[in-house]
């Protein structure tokens, strides 16, 4: 029987199991981005596993700019219909139907150490997942754990949403972004205890801060302020950036300035597009203040990326 942990150990490869049938695939391998791809299969035998994510942790001392920290999940339990002329599906099999079929869906997500540098340049590393992030865990190693709901939703999301072209990338973006924060908590020794900040133990409180986050995403090439985003939400500015950073591991300008940066990769690599039109789009003032903020954060030239 296909087990999800022999799947995660090959994940890495382009082929699984001739049982598997390839349905569904999407791929990125923007220079300087995150590598990922994900795969959806339909299982032609019988498949009983839970859902399961592998955390890869590879450190070399000689080589630093091999170092990578590589995220795998393996999640079934999604549902697919072979036939694609349905006018109306009931979700019955009909004369030209067999119905919806349960999917085993892959994810395999590639983050160089140049790459999550961005997270603790300024940090003070004091856990190990901290350290793991900074490359200053001297051991490579390999961790398994169980998918959460949390984890399990944002996997969902990346092969159900109705977005395309640039939208399709900055949500991409975002839900890879909460992928790495969830799936970094397994290596935080300290039990886990909630929300410091009192106001998120309240469903409310965490529902504006996801607002906030989805308002900073929507103003990608439009940047709003922190008091602007705040009247937004309807929330204290003070507790607005407290939550932020409790929750997503980050600050408002941080994360928002992230966002951008992969954003404009996209933009640069995948579109092609100049330099000129990527600036203004992400709404720049200049193009030199666009490429010294592109450099700061990837350490490479706006043109370095342009094909």
């Amino acid at each position: 029987m296909l087990q999800a942990l022999d799947i995660l150990k090959v994940a890495h490869r382009n082929t699984i199991e001739p049982t598997m049938n390839l349905l569904h695939m999407k791929e990125q391998h923007i220079p300087g981005s995150i590598q990922y791809v994900i795969r959806r299969y339909y299982a032609q035998q019988q498949w009983n596993s839970n859902d399961t994510g592998m955390l890869v942790y590879h450190y070399s001392e000689k080589t630093p700019n091999e170092n990578f920290l590589e995220l795998r999940y393996c999640i079934s339990g999604n549902k697919y219909c072979f036939e694609k002329s349905c006018a109306q599906c009931s979700e019955l099999p009909t004369q030209n139907c067999s119905g919806k079929h349960e999917t085993v869906d892959v994810f395999s997500f590639h983050f160089s150490s140049k790459f999550l540098h961005q997270f603790v340049h300024n940090v003070k590393l004091s856990n190990r997942k901290d350290e793991v992030l900074a490359f200053k865990h001297p051991n490579s190693f390999t961790k398994i754990f169980p998918v959460c709901s949390r984890k399990r939703m944002s996997l969902d999301s990346l092969l159900n949403h109705s977005y395309t072209g640039s939208l399709e990338n900055i949500f991409v973006n975002a839900k890879v972004h909460e992928l790495l924060l969830y799936s970094l908590e397994c290596l935080v020794d300290e039990k886990e205890e909630g929300f410091s900040c009192k106001f998120l133990a309240d469903e409310s409180g965490r529902d504006r801060i996801y607002q906030a986050r989805d308002i900073l995403l929507k103003h990608i090439g439009d940047p709003i302020t922190i008091k602007e985003l705040s009247r937004k939400v309807a929330m204290n500015e003070c507790y607005l950036k407290k939550g932020f950073k409790e929750v997503f591991g980050t600050t408002i300008f941080d994360f928002y300035q992230q966002q951008r940066m992969e954003h404009a990769k996209y933009l640069l690599y995948e579109k092609s597009l100049s330099v000129t039109d990527v600036s203004a789009l992400l709404g720049y003032s200049s193009i030199s203040h666009f490429s010294a903020a592109f450099k700061k954060h990837t350490g490479l030239k706006p043109c370095d990326l342009i094909k």
